[in-house]
């Protein structure tokens, strides 16, 4: 079960129909992305001497050189280990000694720092340089022939960061992968060759995940030139490519309905806007669903169960008329075809209808377990059941409401950001004693992140600059906090640990009043 078969069934059935898009532009078609990919998957084995399971990451930006790799990496029976390309160099660093990976696909952007990383990751051999001259020469060999994959080998790592401030890679099979698939097409949406999909969301993301049902069915994979969502872009490639969809996130949501491209655009050839990752508030869902109309599924998944919990599809969101709309509106939806949900209190007895607890998930598509993790496998896979850390209660109705994560995360942008990490990098500074990290309600990325510090004794408190710094100097940018908040003490509990309910209530409050502050706040004198 090789899922790159798709592209040879596809080249047969579909040989000059567009497949990969760089804009308006056909990049390849489906008889051209078969032939790369086994010109690709024979260099990537004889040129390169990788064996199959052996592991290859992608870092770079979308771009059609990504898709190919990824099906060059599964065609050639390998592991493919998506990276975000927006992380810090010390977090890639750790993602490729992590998961052993021999061989990196990284574009010009990124060839630099990654190829400085050959020699400190014990594992990396090399760095192709995509499109370049090593591509080329990996392009040039002869095709071989399809590495036949079982269904429980593993296809995709998905490194997801945890409460410890270190990934995990979430094994996804190729079973997974097929079923999460096949979910899409029971849940979601169809597809046929005259769709086709936008990937203006990171491929290394869901946006990659909900890509492979669209290569299944043979329809083309649309890359933006600007490589993220641009109103008037998106707006001249619905003229140019029929049945579009997209995965999107909800701040990318609420800006494609306040764009004036978009709505004055012909929405004729606009399918399905899939959004997910972060919690999308009612207001803007409802102005969207006026302004681009009945085109938006939303999804509930984690990497662990590959973007397939829960969803509410386009039914669902056409329903008006239905009594409770606005409470179906608000949750993320019901179980999925292939899945089984439950909700669950501290010792995993389900609770009842409306009671909040803990959501469970199982099913084929589930990933078997972390990469390298034995112990937080058994513990996040106990019992056989997926435990999210999100904590929900289901509706009379069977649709699930999320109320908490447990897990801590903020989803800022519909980037996860785990504060853990964030106070890791914070604590760095000399003059931090302590820090809280937390996220705050934000009408443009839904969250942002809030530091709480309390400076050290005898020491002068820090500046923002210097604990940006602190941050920068360890993580992604985007992980940097939006706001600093310096405190003499953080709220603790009797046993003395922090309680960040405290904080997030009063950021709440901030946010309903509108008294939040609006700038970073200085340290006290």
């Amino acid at each position: 079960m090789n899922v790159a078969t798709w592209l040879d069934r596809n080249a047969r059935q579909l040989p000059d129909h567009a497949a990969i898009a760089d804009g308006a532009r056909v990049h390849a078609t489906w008889r051209d992305w078969a032939a790369r990919s086994a010109a690709l998957s024979t260099g990537l084995r004889e040129l390169l001497g990788l064996s199959t399971g052996d592991r290859v990451a992608i870092i770079m930006r979308n771009r059609p050189e990504y898709l190919e790799a990824q099906f060059a990496i599964w065609r050639a029976g390998l592991v493919a280990v998506p990276v975000n390309a927006r992380l810090h160099r010390d977090e890639i660093a750790f993602v490729l000694s992590h998961s052993g990976t021999s061989v990196v696909v990284a574009d010009e952007e990124h060839a630099e720092d990654i190829s400085s990383l050959v020699g400190e990751v014990p594992s990396l051999r090399t760095v192709v340089v995509a499109p370049g001259e090593d591509w080329q020469r990996l392009l040039a060999s002869a095709a071989g022939p399809l590495v036949d994959r079982a269904p429980g080998d593993a296809a995709w790592l998905f490194y997801t960061s945890g409460t410890t401030g270190r990934p995990k890679g979430a094994t996804l099979t190729f079973r997974n992968l097929l079923m999460a698939s096949l979910s899409y097409f029971a849940d979601v949406d169809s597809v046929t060759p005259r769709d086709s999909i936008l990937q203006s969301a990171p491929l290394s993301h869901g946006a990659g995940l909900y890509g492979l049902p669209h290569v299944a069915k043979g329809a083309t994979s649309v890359i933006p030139i600007s490589g993220g969502v641009d109103g008037e872009e998106i707006a001249w490639l619905l003229d140019r490519w029929s049945g579009m969809s997209l995965f999107a996130a909800p701040t990318m949501v609420r800006r494609l309905a306040t764009d004036p491209h978009v709505v004055n655009a012909n929405l004729d050839h606009a399918r399905t806007i899939i959004y997910g990752g972060a919690p999308m508030y009612l207001a803007d869902l409802q102005y969207a669903l006026d302004v681009i109309g009945p085109k938006f599924a939303q999804i509930y998944g984690q990497g662990e169960a590959p973007m397939t919990i829960t969803g509410l599809s386009k039914a669902d969101h056409a329903a008006r008329d239905h009594p409770r709309f606005e409470q179906h509106l608000q949750s993320v939806g019901v179980p999925r075809t292939d899945v089984e949900v439950r909700v669950v209190d501290e010792q995993d007895v389900d609770v009842p209808v409306g009671e909040l607890g803990e959501v469970l998930v199982r099913g084929e598509v589930v990933m078997p377990g972390y990469w390298e993790e034995p112990e937080a496998t058994a513990e996040t896979l106990r019992g056989g059941w997926l435990h999210t850390g999100d904590i929900g209660a289901f509706d009379e109705d069977g649709y699930l409401t999320l109320h908490d994560r447990s897990k801590d995360l903020v989803i800022s942008g519909g980037m996860n950001i785990y504060p853990r990490e964030v106070e890791e990098a914070l604590l760095h500074h000399p003059a931090v004693e302590a820090v809280a990290v937390t996220g705050r309600p934000d009408a443009e990325w839904g969250e942002a992140l809030v530091a709480f510090v309390v400076p050290s004794d005898g020491t002068k408190p820090p500046s923002p600059a210097e604990l940006d710094a602190a941050c920068l100097d360890r993580l992604a940018r985007y992980k940097r906090p939006k706001e600093y908040r310096f405190l003499d003490a953080l709220p603790t509990n009797n046993y003395g640990k922090v309680v960040k309910r405290e904080l997030r209530d009063q950021l709440q409050a901030e946010a309903h009043t509108g008294s939040a502050p609006g700038t970073t706040q200085e340290p006290p004198v």
